[in-house]
């Protein structure tokens, strides 16, 4: 017993000993990836399970009798009525309406949720905003109006985008232009109030340089995978005078895709974005050929995306890839404008095609939205809304089942529209430039 016991000791200092060789060093640093020299992650996130949709379900009623007292139980239990799932309609919805929501803000660029039923509202010049249970919150979550630079209407706090697992770490990222112009993107921390967040706790991930002052994009979003996803624009001017968006080598006119899990608020590169072993692009690039990314969107059911790509001189468009589409995909700026050539013998095959586009006799700028997946109003359900900055005008647009797309004019516009957003149950909403958030209803 003496010698098993001498054993037992001896086996737990050896397993005690192991275990603290393997921590690290308090004073250790891990390095931080710069634009030049970003880490290549070799390990793939997991696909995150999107919410299952609503469904239409039949039940029907079951009509067993119940056993009397002087009856026998039965020996087994009847088989519960199995319910009939139906698929919910999607069909072209011909109107809308828009319901007032918020009021009182100053220019409104976005609207979206930290997985409750919170409204977070950007505001252009820096602050962020809560609605809650019906009001505006008078104390912002977030004032970054110190570093936010604001000298032209495509410049400011462009986009926010809360970390999938924002319950639990509290991180929540931001895009902005600062007082030289150039894009960033940085994460930040809530404090113990969930009503608050610490502008000290800033940390930038990346900054980009940009040419002009217009096409900064402003989108960023975190995909199913797991991992963020940044809209940039071509860098501004007209007709992208510096190629950039047939230049994957820059990180300009693209979408951006990176894993922004690093504690020390640095960022990766996904082990399958599509440019990580070409020395001539750089390993962000996710998709290329864009001219000004404003607004893109994640269908919550199918994990699709939604890009809509403000046109220069006559096209607005939206294009559409399904789920699994492989990265690396060219949407064919400065080649081609919407479906149609903007240089000349522009090959249209070699690009990812439009599914949506309007011409500038019926407005000049498109500012993309959501596809319905909520579950209050489902003759909406597979409708995605796109609208127009300048005249306000709505479209719904949608997928028939032979895998074409129609679109019909929803609501006519009477406000200007800066923005769509999405809360947590799916239900959308329009920013407007009135300062207003309205809620889109049947």
């Amino acid at each position: 017993m003496r010698k098993f016991f001498i054993l037992l000791v001896s086996f737990t200092l050896l397993f005690l000993a192991a275990c603290q060789a393997s921590e690290p060093e308090a004073t250790a640093v891990p390095p931080e990836p710069t634009l030049g020299n970003p880490v290549i992650n070799t390990a793939v996130a997991a696909t995150n399970t999107p919410p299952p949709p609503p469904v239409i379900t039949d039940e029907t009623a079951s009509n067993t009798a119940q056993p009397t007292a002087t009856e026998a139980p039965p020996t087994e239990l009847p088989p519960s009525p199995t319910p009939t799932v139906t698929p919910i309609p999607e069909n072209l919805v011909s109107s809308i309406r828009l319901e007032p929501v918020v009021s009182g803000l100053t220019q409104p660029l976005y609207v979206t949720h930290a997985f409750d039923d919170r409204l977070f509202i950007v505001e252009q010049d820096g602050l962020i905003k809560i609605f809650q249970d019906g009001a505006l919150l008078p104390t912002p979550f977030i004032d970054l109006t110190e570093p936010v630079g604001y000298n032209s209407n495509e410049q400011g706090l462009l986009g926010l985008a809360f970390h999938p697992n924002y319950q639990e770490n509290g991180y929540f990222f931001v895009d902005y232009t600062d007082l030289n112009g150039r894009t960033n993107i940085a994460r930040y921390r809530v404090t113990d109030d969930p009503n608050v967040a610490d502008p000290s706790s800033g940390q930038i991930l990346l900054t980009i340089p940009q040419p002009f002052e217009n096409h900064n994009g402003g989108m960023i979003a975190f995909g199913p995978d797991g991992y963020l996803y940044i809209g940039m624009g071509d860098g501004g001017s007209q007709g992208d005078p510096q190629n950039n968006g047939q230049n994957p080598g820059t990180l300009l006119g693209s979408i951006l895709r990176l894993d922004v899990d690093s504690a020390d608020g640095s960022y990766t590169i996904p082990a399958d974005n599509p440019f990580i072993n070409d020395a001539n692009a750089r390993p962000e690039v996710w998709g290329y050929g864009l001219r000004n990314p404003w607004r893109f969107s994640f269908d919550r059911l199918t994990d699709a995306m939604f890009i809509a790509d403000v046109g220069q001189n006559t096209w607005e468009e939206v294009s559409w890839l399904a789920a699994g589409t492989p990265a690396g995909q060219n949407f064919g700026w400065n080649f081609m404008e919407s479906n149609h050539c903007y240089r000349a013998n522009c090959d249209p095959e070699s690009f990812v095609p439009a599914i949506f586009e309007y011409d500038h006799t019926l407005g000049c700028s498109i500012t993309g939205g959501y596809i319905y997946r909520g579950e209050q109003f489902l003759s909406l359900y597979g409708n995605y809304f796109a609208a127009d900055f300048c005249t306000g005008t709505i479209w719904g647009v949608i997928q028939n089942p032979d895998g074409s797309w129609q679109s019909n004019v929803v609501n006519p516009g009477v406000i200007g529209i800066n923005s769509f957003g999405e809360d947590v149950n799916g239900e959308l909403y329009v920013v407007a430039r009135t300062g207003e958030i309205f809620h889109i209803q049947p």
